[in-house]
């Protein structure tokens, strides 16, 4: 993916803008990455992929990905039952 590709679609917001938010907030808790304009806070999509960008802002890429690929699985977990949450995201660290 590039970095002008949508992570959420919810709210639109672009890879760029959600690694350059953690690089500059810095957050401690995955979560906050809400405060990049609702990413995260709508379907769910994108939460596994906040949290990492959370955890590592510079590390994060989506090399192996197309943005054409990653909105198809995103129109299959739509379908799915049950949605990414960040307390879910805590649940499989520990």
């Amino acid at each position: 993916m590039q970095p002008d590709d949508q992570i959420c679609y919810c709210y639109h917001v672009p890879m760029r803008k959600l690694i350059n938010y953690a690089r500059r907030e810095r957050p401690t808790r995955p979560s906050q990455m809400t405060n990049c304009l609702g990413a995260g806070t709508g379907c769910g999509w994108c939460i596994p992929f906040l949290v990492k960008i959370a955890e590592d802002p510079d590390a994060f890429a989506l090399d192996d990905i197309t943005a054409e690929l990653y909105a198809d699985n995103r129109k299959s977990y739509i379908k799915s039952e049950p949605k990414n949450t960040f307390e879910s995201q805590r649940e499989d660290d520990a």
